[in-house]
Parts: structure tokens; sequence; C-alpha cells
């Protein structure tokens, strides 16, 4: 346990004392204490069609969530590690109850069993998966849907007007960079405790086959568009950073079957200009394959990628499946995924916590109160880890007087690419300790030297001296 989470742990359980008359407050208090123990929530948010529960699935590594042409996530839907396969539905009103679950053509079919969608508050599905080892992924509904309910249910469960979201990290999709989005992941951030930073939020260019039009190079394409998308000023306050990820190609990727790779080395044989021809609309191709199989599990970028890729000797499904693995970009999202949120789950889940104590004691005011927020208090200046957070938000939206380099080394060190010391500093994980030390005690002259300058603006100083501190922490730490 981090000395943050320790601190936290107690402030709750303070909390829980002083609302002890009140069983459903003293109650909920002692679900954040179990949310501290447990796994970390990561909420997959986007507008409809955006391919959330296509990501899911890559991320976990099986077909779970539901995925068509329609709106299939309606309900917020829970996918956490379980001993055994369960699916139950918490109703709004009432307890849980368990549901039937199928799997149709690989994918789990749930049966509400006469249960009203509207009715119902979320579906946790318990599954045994490595992919939930440590993290529980929340499907969300898509935000700006023709349902109004859909959206509110959405938007209800991600920024709820007076508590806390229940997610402690977000990973938002986007087929395109449009007003809609902006407006959504500005409503993520407000002036709570060291909430206006991007540090819980990673940004997903979803659907990158498409940005190409499904061509071979499609994912170069995305890629550049990302990469544009970082230093665009008005992402870049809101976000910690933009991935690009075929989602359907990592799906099929990750769950390739015999049957499928048989038919992409048959059509694979066949004239090349016969096959190119039939790849020019889904139509023709629907008709030259015989059948939608392929189209629906690959698509046609996915199609081109595997045809090109096996005519270059990927000769096996396991070989082809881990190159297309490779290509979709879903192992850069999970490098992301693992430096931004598991890295600092500790620092996440405390601030959820501190998040529902100071909710909680904005809205209900008895005798301990003033003591429980003193302590809040103490704790966020205490706390070098929401200074951090605090600095990594400005220097996105203030002007510091940096250079370019010097910004850029800035929000390293402060963690904006992972928590660990060999990350902050630049280096590779291999990187043994008096190395990074030596890095460190560098980097920790330099900024000292930025933070004593008397000609440098307040800013800046104010800058460097976060960071000294920063480098301080981990020279101690790499001793």
């Amino acid at each position: 346990m981090s000395r943050l989470g320790g601190q936290v742990r107690t402030l709750v359980r303070d909390a829980v004392d002083v609302f002890r008359e009140s069983p459903e407050i003293a109650q909920s208090l002692r679900d954040h204490l179990d949310r501290l123990d447990g796994p970390l929530r990561v909420a997959i948010a986007g507008q409809v069609k955006a391919g959330k529960s296509t990501l899911l699935n890559a991320l976990v590594g099986e077909r779970l969530a539901p995925t068509d042409a329609g709106e299939c996530t309606r309900i917020v839907t829970w996918y956490r590690q379980g001993h055994r396969p369960r699916v139950s539905a918490q109703p709004l009103v009432g307890g849980p109850r368990q549901l039937r679950v199928d799997r149709e053509d690989g994918a789990l079919r749930i049966d509400l069993e006469g249960l009203n969608p509207a009715h119902v508050e979320r579906l946790v599905v318990d599954w045994p998966s490595r992919g939930l080892s440590d993290t529980i992924l929340i499907d969300t509904p898509g935000i700006a849907s023709l349902s109004t309910d859909v959206s509110a249910r959405a938007n209800g469960f991600l920024v709820p007007e007076d508590e806390p979201s229940e997610a402690d990290a977000v990973v938002y999709l986007m087929r395109h960079l449009h007003s809609a989005d902006l407006r959504l992941l500005e409503s993520f951030h407000d002036n709570g405790i060291a909430r206006a930073n991007p540090v819980n939020t990673i940004a997903v260019l979803s659907r990158a086959d498409e940005v190409g039009v499904g061509r071979v190079d499609a994912l170069m394409s995305a890629t550049r568009i990302a990469r544009r998308y970082r230093s665009d000023p008005r992402l870049r306050r809101l976000c910690q950073g933009v991935v690009p990820v075929a989602g359907l190609l990592a799906e099929t990727a990750r769950s390739l079957h015999q049957h499928e790779f048989d038919a992409l080395a048959e059509m694979a044989a066949k004239p090349r200009s016969d096959v190119e021809s039939a790849l020019l609309s889904a139509d023709r191709f629907v008709q030259y394959a015989g059948g939608f199989g392929l189209l629906e599990r690959f698509g046609l970028f996915g199609v081109r990628l595997s045809l090109a890729l096996v005519r270059q000797g990927f000769g096996d499904p396991g070989r082809l499946a881990a190159e297309l693995v490779r290509r979709s970009g879903i192992d850069e999202l999970r490098a992301v995924f693992a430096a931004q949120f598991m890295q600092r789950r500790d620092l996440l889940k405390s601030r959820s916590a501190l998040l529902a104590v100071d909710a909680l004691l904005r809205k209900d005011a008895r005798p301990g109160t003033d003591v429980l927020r003193d302590e809040v208090e103490r704790i966020l200046a205490g706390a070098h880890e929401f200074t951090e957070l605090r600095v990594l938000g400005a220097l996105r939206t203030c002007v510091t007087g940096l250079s370019e380099d010097a910004m850029d080394e800035a929000e390293r060190l402060l963690g904006a690419g992972g928590a660990q010391p060999w990350s902050r500093l630049g280096l590779t994980p291999d990187v043994d300790r008096a190395e990074q030390r030596a890095a460190v005690l560098d980097a920790l002259a330099r900024w000292q030297r930025q933070a004593e300058n008397p000609l440098a603006r307040k800013a800046t100083v104010d800058v460097a001296r976060v960071i000294v501190r920063t480098c301080e922490g981990m020279a101690a730490e790499l001793s």
C-alpha cells in the first residue's frame, strides 16, 4: 500500500465512524474501502458505433461483449474476473437476478428473461479470463444515441450530477475529433479534487482502418492523424494521449479460427486481379466469397491485409494472428493502458475515494465533518502525487515560458508517460538502478538551476520546484 493509499483508507474509515448513524451512507463508504482493495475500474465510452464493445473484446482476448449493426450496449455492463461464467442483472428496484447466458457464433448472448432494459441499472458478467485479472472493464451505452434514455444512462454513469463516477479511469473512443467528443471529454473535468486533469483519460482513434478507406496502409494514415490530435491544444488538456486502433482487426486476430485461415489461404491462391476486383465493395466481396462470414469478422481492410500477409509467407494461423494483432494497434494501447492506468492505479483509486468523501461532505454537515474536511485538505496539500497531477494539467493549459524540449521533459518527469522511474527518465525498462540514479541526479541538478533562476517567470519556477521534489523522491527511491 502506498503512503497516500494508507492516508485515504484511514480517512474513509473515520468517515464511516462519523456517519455510522446513517446506514446507507456508512455502507456506501465501506464500499469505497472495498474498492480501494479491488481491481481498477476502467470505463469504455464513446458515441454510438464507435466500436466500444469490439475494443473491449480485443482487450479481454475473447468475444464477450455482443457486437452487431445496432446499438448493442443499452445497459451499463461490467466485465470482471470470476471463477466461473455467470451473468447477473441489478434492477433499479430489488436484488440481483442471475440470467441465462449462451454463446452464439462465439459471442455471448444474454437473455434478460423479460426484464425491461430501462429498469436495469447494470449487468455484471463474471468470466474466467486473464484479460480481466486486475481490471474491471465497463462497457457503457453510446453517447448521442437516437434513444435519449440510452444517452442519459451513459451520461449518468460517466458524469453523475452529485457524486463521483464509479469508474476510476476512462478509455474514450472517437472515429474523428468532433465537437461532441470535446464536449463529452470536458464533462469529465470539473473543479474538484485534482479532477481538472487528463491523467485518467485515454482517447482512442477507433476503427482506424476506416481512416484510409480500408486501404492496406490505412493504419499509417490513422497514426499520422492520431499524432496530430495529440498536439491539438483542445485535446491535450482533456486526455493523456490518442492511440489509433483497428478494433475489429484486433478482436478477430485474438480469436482467429483455423477455418477462417483456410478460407483466406484459398482466396490468396486465386488470381489476384479477381480478388482485388471483389474487394472494391462489400457487396461484391460477399457475392464473391459466398457469404458474410469473412467480411463480418475482418472487414474489407482486415481481408485485404490478411491476404497480403498470407502471400508474404505468414503460412499458419498463429503467425498470421500475431502479425494482425501487432498491426492493429492494440499492443500500443495496452502499453499506454499499463503506463497511464495500471502503474498509477493506487493514485486513481485513492482519487476516487477522496472525490466520494468530498462530495459527501459538501452535501451533509454534522458533528465530525469539519475534522474530515480538514483531513481532505491536509491530504491534498501533502500528497505530492496530486501536486503532480495539478501541474501536469497546468502544463497543458497555461503558458509557462519553457521551451518545447523542456516542456516535454517536464511532462515526462511528472509521469505523463508512466509512473515508474525509468519511464519518467526516458529510459528503457532494462536499465539498471545505477544508471537510473545517474540520470535522475542529472535531471535534478538541471531543474534546480531552473527553480533558482532569478530571471525565470513565476510559472516556470513553480513547475521547476515541483519537478525538483519529484526528482528528489526518485533519487531516494533509487538509493
